[in-house]
């Protein structure tokens, strides 16, 4: 639910062990075939169907949007400015 939240998306699972080793395979499958120009879609297409399993609380937006603007601003400022505090 955090992760809906924060991100304001729904969030999708797939009934399957280690799922997301899988989606890094599918991802490592599509680096491999890239010269063919084969999508990601192409190589996932017989993945397990994903299932919808929450979506954003109402409201959340409004409290993540400006604390995911501090963290986008932290990580550049760590990024480019390493010996820096924060």
């Amino acid at each position: 639910q955090v992760l809906s939240d924060v991100f304001n998306a729904p969030v999708y699972t797939i009934d399957t062990a280690n799922s997301a080793c899988l989606g890094s395979a599918y991802r490592a499958i599509h680096g491999l075939v890239a010269e063919t120009n084969v999508s990601l879609a192409d190589v996932v297409k017989l993945a397990p169907e994903p299932k919808l399993a929450v979506t954003p609380t109402t409201g959340a937006e409004e409290l993540y949007r400006p604390l995911l603007k501090r963290y986008a601003e932290l990580e550049q400022k760590v990024i480019y400015n390493p010996t820096s505090s924060c």
